[in-house]
């Protein structure tokens, strides 16, 4: 394992803590260190399921440029208490996070118990020594512990708004259905009663047997939106291969649930709910299409994963990005991601500005698709919408 290491303050003597942080570089890193990597993900309470050794080396492996991984650690005293899982972008020193398109929130790791100082430590560790390196980090929450880190950095620094995250409190169904219209409400609570009386059978996965239930889902998946447009990368063998893996191993560790869903003897619907201190979160489902013709597909998922967080304990089911119509229904709170960008001294880093000039076009042609409708229209034809 390629290795950089630096001591930081003190040497140990008597109760002084000793700090240390170190760069690594090697392909299997996140591998070699998924013990204690996991470890400190559970003295983090900001840590989703996305940043668990499992979901990152899987996505590490099967979507990861070699050569251009670097995982930034900080110990304490010889433990493990602050790590960030980064990746090479472009040919001028810029950094970004793991997981692309796929992942939903963004984080670093950062022990409780010293947050402040880890963060502080890491930001120092940070491999951006150039005026023309940058770290630019998508989809973190406003309460993620990368906030600490970006507290804590000396150079310029950038807060742009990302996707919009949508959330439900996590109550008993017939108390999510007061959030609602008076006659949208007695409509849900007439599709709950069909639900109970259809006889739907819900058996939870077990690790050995998610990759079959991956398979199902993603077959699943393609048929419910094969007339509206399945997302391409959900149709390809590594995105397969990633799920399998990392949803074997967060399974495995308590950090995911899934859901099977048989009808008349036959498997109709595959949910995957990631599950994370804070909130539980719906990841990915997929249901057959006559299934939509019988039953209210989002009140099935919706009930079993109220119930799953509930029983964890945990206070908010996440509907994590998007707006589509069958979230909107349940007059979800809203709550936009984050994109941070870091870069070294007073020169605003080339990732600051090349998002700041995304956020510009972005705000320039929303204004005038509503007010120019022929323009509009030119748009969409040229691939700009």
């Amino acid at each position: 394992m390629t290795t950089e290491a630096t001591a930081v303050g003190l040497p140990a003597q008597g109760a002084a803590p000793r700090w240390t942080a170190e760069v690594h570089r090697a392909d299997d890193t996140l591998d070699l260190l998924a013990g204690e990597w996991d470890a400190l993900a559970a003295r983090c309470r900001t840590a989703t399921s996305f940043q668990a050794a499992g979901w990152l080396a899987s996505w590490w492996r099967h979507y990861g440029r070699p050569g251009h991984l670097v995982v930034v650690l900080v110990r304490r005293d010889g433990r493990l208490v602050g790590a960030a899982a980064l990746r090479r972008r472009g040919r001028f020193g810029g950094l970004t996070n793991l997981g692309g398109g796929l992942v939903d929130f963004t984080d670093v790791l950062l022990d409780d118990g010293c947050a402040d100082r880890a963060a502080a430590e890491l930001a120092a560790a940070l491999p951006l020594r150039r005026p023309w390196h940058s770290l630019e980090l998508h989809e973190v929450r406003p309460d993620a512990a990368v906030q600490l880190l970006f507290g804590a950095w000396r150079g310029r620094r950038h807060r742009f708004e990302d996707s919009l995250c949508q959330y439900l409190p996590a109550v008993p169904m017939e108390e999510l259905l007061k959030r609602l219209p008076g006659k949208t409400a007695q409509r849900s609570r007439v599709k709950q009663r069909k639900i109970a009386e259809a006889g739907v059978v819900v058996r939870s996965t077990a690790p050995e047997e998610v990759p079959e239930a991956v398979r199902a889902l993603l077959r699943l998946h393609v048929l419910q939106w094969q007339d509206r447009g399945v997302t391409p990368e959900h149709r390809t063998e590594r995105f397969a291969a990633h799920l399998t893996d990392s949803t074997t191993a967060l399974v495995a560790g308590g950090r995911a649930a899934m859901h099977r869903y048989w009808l008349d003897g036959e498997l109709v619907a595959v949910n995957l709910l990631v599950l994370c201190p804070s909130f539980g979160g719906l990841y990915m489902y997929g249901a057959h299409p006559a299934l939509r013709e019988r039953l209210d597909i989002a009140g099935l998922l919706f009930g079993v994963a109220l119930d799953e967080v509930r029983e964890a304990g945990i206070p908010v089911l996440s509907l994590l990005r998007g707006q589509e119509p069958y979230k909107q229904r349940w007059r979800p709170d809203r709550l936009h991601n984050q994109r941070l960008v870091l870069g070294p001294g007073r020169l605003a880093p080339f990732a600051a500005a090349r998002a700041g000039r995304v956020r510009l076009r972005g705000v320039v042609v929303g204004v005038l698709r509503s007010r120019m409708p022929r323009l509009k229209a030119a748009l969409v034809a040229r691939g700009l919408r």
